[in-house]
């Protein structure tokens, strides 16, 4: 692999990750930009002991362009995009529009029971293909890797700044789920608290080990395995499933076989084994009512400096639609109180991945 460090005009970090050693990667960013907003600022809310980022600055990002203005494509001739080179594998650079970054303006109190301190992190955009009209699952294996490759290079790098507490590799995808830009790509968020879904899982983790001396996820994992009803497909070092409890209409959770914290803890057989079942997976929802399926993939890695020994790295992937001309939104009962009703049966989701041809 083929790691090239750049700058944008505006000074945001560029990283091309390429296969071919001689790949030139000088082009420069031409464009005039105007000067990086300042983070966002948090604020603490004591009743659900959370915080919030308020980022007035992305009510101005990019929305929906067509494919002739797609800030992610190539630059070329009279067309010059984020990514200044006129082709690319993977690349990777700081949002322009981020939820955190270390660019620190005027934060003061606004009164009540709130803290307010700066949005301390980095955002940053992952491109998957140079290719506007593909997506993931159309990855051959060999990119999938150099995707992996980058994930774990942005995980390591994002882990290592100051305050922040732990990064998030996901991908949205389709304009059902809200993206703002269709062409293939995901994000990483490096967050200067450890987010509430972690905290939370971790607090049973660490509930079950005291009960049991076990890991709470290997435990999941084995359980599911050894159903094998809710099972859509496996190799040698991964599993995916529909968990037990599936929040949402189709929902697969992918394990490794193995515990480890992040992704730069992965084997590199374990690094190869993923893409091909992962893509067979994206595929199956694709299938399953022949349109292409919106959805999150959302990587849960362990927080930079607490519950590593806990935690368990694995990959959660979910749909809202929930039939071919039904979505699932979050009404009253999810969003107000995050009591979540599930319309499909996890058991009945799971047959109906596993019915579906892929090749």
């Amino acid at each position: 692999m083929k790691r090239t460090v750049t700058r944008l005009a505006d000074g945001r970090e560029l990283i091309y990750f390429d296969r071919r050693d001689d790949a030139d990667r000088g082009a420069i960013d031409a464009r005039e930009l105007p000067p990086r907003p300042d983070a966002s600022e948090l604020r603490y809310d004591p009743l659900t002991e959370e915080w919030v980022a308020i980022a007035g600055h992305r009510q101005g990002r990019t929305f929906l362009p067509s494919a002739a203005e797609c800030p992610l494509c190539p630059s070329g001739p009279g067309r010059l995009s984020e990514i200044p080179s006129s082709d690319y594998d993977v690349v990777v650079f700081e949002n322009r529009f981020p939820a955190f970054s270390a660019t620190f303006g005027e934060y003061g109190q606004v009164g009540g029971l709130s803290e307010v301190r700066p949005g301390a992190g980095r955002c940053e955009v992952v491109c998957f293909t140079s290719d506007h009209d593909s997506s993931f699952s159309a990855l051959s294996a060999g990119r999938v890797e150099l995707v992996m490759e980058a994930w774990i290079d942005r995980t390591a790098e994002l882990s290592a700044i100051p305050g922040v507490e732990q990064v998030f590799c996901f991908e949205n995808r389709g304009a059902e789920i809200g993206i703002t830009l269709p062409h293939p790509h995901g994000q990483i968020y490096a967050y200067p608290y450890v987010t509430p879904r972690t905290r939370l899982t971790l607090g049973a983790a660490e509930r079950h080990r005291d009960r049991t001396g076990r890991n709470l996820f290997a435990d999941v994992l084995a359980a599911e395995r050894e159903a094998g009803v809710r099972v859509v497909a496996a190799n040698e070092h991964w599993t995916a499933f529909v968990p037990a409890a599936a929040r949402w209409p189709y929902e697969v959770h992918l394990y490794p076989h193995r515990q480890v914290a992040d992704l730069g803890g992965l084997k590199p057989a374990e690094r190869a084994a993923f893409g091909p079942l992962y893509t067979d997976v994206l595929r199956r929802l694709d299938g399953l009512f022949g349109v292409a399926m919106p959805y999150v993939a959302a990587w849960h890695q362990a927080p930079v400096t607490v519950g590593r020994d806990l935690s368990y790295t694995h990959l959660e992937l979910f749909s809202i639609r929930r039939a071919a001309d039904k979505l699932k939104y979050l009404a009253g009962s999810e969003s107000a109180m995050g009591a979540f009703v599930n319309d499909v049966l996890p058991e009945e989701a799971a047959r109906l991945l596993r019915s579906v041809t892929t090749s």
